[in-house]
């Protein structure tokens, strides 16, 4: 079967072209409308997301809230959301009722106004969102990340999947009773410094690595992440299920922050205004030329041939085995090269 980017190219090479920006360059594909630019995002969401299901208002903004991550990747303000909504057999008239309510709580806060959609049934739920909004100016996309510019992240690592490990857990897709999900974060303002001060961004939905591999795969780069502000549930968590902390940031299963490049010289005045603003960033590396490394406590790994991706798998528990066997032959590789160079200069 074909990957996801080679069905985008399949694609790409028989049906006519109307957007601005060229594949996989934007979270939003950019348009124009009677002379004027906009942005345009449609995604789906479902089961396989592994939102925790355990509270209809909450699964409802996080929906919405990961649609609208893509505007705001853009350094864009949504206007118009749309939706085509599947829904499960077994949710009733009240969980319906909850989970409107929760995309409509992200929709007051973003300021973009529902505009309907479809809708329908069936075993499982899936949800199909479609946002148009604006950009002032150029929008931001993945490309533009040069080496030597700074990489920042919006929010913690680890959060996502936090939420879909606690929704593998034996109670299942509805969570652990008594502990409330994770809520993702509008990032609206920090959308508009960013748009004013970095060179590439996108939002992380499928996680840190693999978000940050896609700005390093365009723009023909590497990366050294030296710090990883991890979310505290997940570094608890991990530890618990005696797994490495660093799958919070290697896992597919994204907190929808927003991670940028800021060029060296813009670095001053972007965390200057952030702090005045009182927002939050976490510098978690440098762009680098060519090669691919992730600090790993003592250890630092070459991520460069990595190409493990959940999708290639039938199952989460054979992507998840797949991933932590390479981080522990990674490790050893490095253990062995340290203990082999500190040998030699004895």
């Amino acid at each position: 079967m074909p990957g996801e980017k080679e069905i985008i190219n399949i694609l790409d090479a028989v049906l006519p072209q109307g957007r601005l920006n060229r594949c996989n360059e934007s979270d939003c594909e950019i348009i124009s409308l009677c002379g004027q630019k906009f942005l345009f995002t449609t995604d789906e969401f479902s089961e396989e997301d592994r939102f925790c299901e355990q509270d209809p208002r909450l699964l409802g903004w996080n929906i919405a809230a990961g649609a609208l991550s893509d505007v705001y990747a853009c350094g864009g303000t949504p206007h118009y959301y749309a939706h085509s909504l599947t829904v499960a057999k077994t949710w009733d008239g009240k969980f319906i009722e909850e989970f409107g309510r929760g995309v409509a709580d992200a929709l007051g806060e973003s300021g973009a106004r529902f505009m309907g959609g479809d809708c329908g049934q069936a075993q499982e739920w899936r949800c199909c969102v479609s946002i148009i909004g604006s950009c002032d100016g150029e929008p931001i996309t993945r490309m533009g990340a040069r080496p030597g510019d700074r990489i920042y992240l919006s929010g913690r690592v680890g959060a996502g999947n936090v939420q879909a490990a606690l929704g593998m857990s034996p109670f299942g897709k509805r969570g652990v009773p008594g502990l409330p999900g994770i809520r993702f974060r509008l990032r609206a303002r920090e959308s508009a410094l960013v748009k004013r001060n970095a060179s590439s961004c996108i939002d992380t939905s499928d996680g840190v690595w693999k978000s940050l591999t896609i700005i390093a795969d365009l723009n023909r780069c590497g990366y050294a992440v030296d710090s990883l502000p991890y979310h505290r549930a997940g570094v608890l968590l991990a530890k618990a299920v005696a797994m490495p902390a660093i799958m919070l940031f290697f896992a597919e299963c994204g907190e929808y922050e927003l991670l940028c490049t800021i060029p060296e010289k813009s670095e001053r005045d972007f965390l200057r205004e952030a702090g005045e603003k009182g927002l939050r960033f976490f510098r978690i590396g440098t762009v680098t030329e060519n090669l691919r490394t992730i600090a790993d406590g003592k250890n630092t790994l070459e991520v460069g041939d990595l190409h493990i991706e959940a999708r290639g798998f039938e199952s989460t528990r054979e992507y998840l085995t797949a991933l932590t066997g390479w981080i522990k032959r990674q490790r050893s590789r490095e253990t062995e090269s340290l203990s082999g160079g500190a040998h030699h200069a004895a």
